[in-house]
């Protein structure tokens, strides 16, 4: 069962956790498109992820998560933004969030240490399958791009 500790540290340090995922979003250079984004559009997304973390891993149900990250590789799809950066800034928030438990958790018991393993297992599933969504939905819609055809007037 996971740490309602663990859970807990990261939805109250949500805002905090949020300002330093925006700021390596803006700063990476994988994430090159990201910079221009505005920081309070990346901040609001990143603060639903963060803040509803315990209730996504929890609740783990495959269809929240298709329709949430299926909406945002369509977003970045028409938002320009490679497929290849939209992947680097879900790895790159993932990072971020297991940075930041590794740094606040000091497990005092083997049963502690077995929880904060369970949930890095839970959140690589979580962004794995984030990253799977966004990609399938991205590419999706840039078949259905390429396949319009061109309208001609005839004078």
């Amino acid at each position: 069962m996971l740490s309602d500790r663990l859970i807990r540290i990261i939805e109250s340090h949500a805002e905090e956790l949020t300002w330093g995922a925006v700021e390596r979003l803006q700063s990476s250079p994988h994430t090159r498109s990201y910079h221009g984004l505005s920081p309070d559009k990346l901040y609001h997304w990143l603060f639903e992820v963060y803040h509803d973390l315990g209730r996504w891993l929890l609740r783990n149900t495959d269809h929240e998560i298709r329709a949430r990250y299926g909406e945002l590789g369509t977003r970045r799809f028409h938002e320009g933004i490679p497929l290849a950066e939209v992947l680097w800034a879900l790895v790159l928030t993932k990072e971020h969030l297991r940075e930041r438990i590794g740094n606040s958790m000091s497990p005092d018991s083997a049963l502690e240490l077995h929880r904060e393993q369970e949930i890095y297992r839970l959140i690589g599933r979580f962004f794995d399958r984030a990253a799977c969504y966004a990609a399938e939905a991205y590419e999706r819609e840039a078949s259905l791009h390429r396949q319009e055809p061109e309208v001609t007037i005839a004078h």
